[in-house]
Order: C-alpha cells, then structure tokens, then sequence
C-alpha cells in the first residue's frame, strides 16, 4: 500500500500502463505469428496483407514507445525478405 498520494497516483499509472502495454504487445505478437503462417502457406496475397498489419502495427508500438524501433525494422525487413522471395 502507497503511504503518500503521489505513490497511490504512481501505483494506478503503473497498472494501467502495465496493461495498456501487455495488450499492445500481444497483439504485435499475434500479427507476427498469423504473417509468419501466411508465408509459410504461400499465399501471396494473404501474406502481403498480414505483412501490412503488422507492418503498421509495429510502427504504431514504436511511436508510442512500447518496443524498438530496430526491433520493429528488424521484423519488417525478414518478413519483407521472405515475402519477397515468394514471388
């Protein structure tokens, strides 16, 4: 328990940014996850639209801090990589 106001206040914000970056987080990791399926299904189209989600997603998470951006180009670029391999 908080023994100022100010230690309260910090607690709540811990919480509710602890969740707001866990669900952000997650949600990268799901889009990761369903592109990585499409290419592996050699579906081009499907794969470019996944690739585009988490293209967009990614750069969401990293304006807003949540991951770095060399990690967010470093998926971008593999993924483009194999996207562009399947043509």
């Amino acid at each position: 328990m908080a023994n100022t106001k100010s230690a309260a206040k910090r607690a709540r914000q811990t919480e509710r940014r602890t969740l707001q970056n866990k669900n952000a987080l997650t949600k990268v990791k799901n889009l990761l996850k369903d592109a990585r399926v499409a290419l592996k299904s050699k579906n081009k189209e499907t794969a470019t639209v996944e690739y585009r989600k988490l293209a967009s997603e990614l750069d969401r998470a990293v304006k807003t801090g949540r991951i770095h951006s060399n990690a967010a180009d470093r998926h971008k670029s593999n993924l483009n990589k194999q996207l562009v391999a399947l043509a």
